[in-house]
């Protein structure tokens, strides 16, 4: 079974900063596109962004010039750098390998509450 594994998330006021991360399986890494999704309560899991294998980058509108997603080799892992944080980025943030907007695999998600 693949296993996103995700950490990082917490508490942070408003303009405060997080950075996500998420280990994956080599297997996955070398092969598949990488991404953050998050779902609010009540609202429809949304694609947050997404890196293809050769760095390529897509964002939701709404994080454009305040989140950073990035991929380390080396490490396995892919970051999203979440600065100047607003309330309604509050939400489960999952890692995910795959299609974009529909990928294969999934992590269990990780929380981010960012208080006004």
């Amino acid at each position: 079974q693949v296993q996103l594994v995700e950490s990082g998330g917490g508490l942070v006021q408003a303009g405060g900063s997080l950075r996500l991360s998420c280990a994956a399986p080599r297997s996955i890494f070398n092969i598949y596109t990488m991404g953050w999704y998050r779902q609010a309560p009540g609202k429809p899991r949304e694609l947050v962004a997404t890196i293809t294998t050769d760095g390529t980058t897509i964002y939701v509108d709404s994080v454009k010039g305040r989140f950073t997603i990035s991929r380390d080799g080396a490490k396995i892992t892919v970051y999203l750098q979440m600065n100047s944080l607003k309330p309604e980025d509050t939400a489960v943030y999952h890692c995910a390998a795959g299609a974009v907007g529909y990928p294969t695999y999934w992590g269990q998600g990780t929380q981010v509450t960012v208080s006004s």
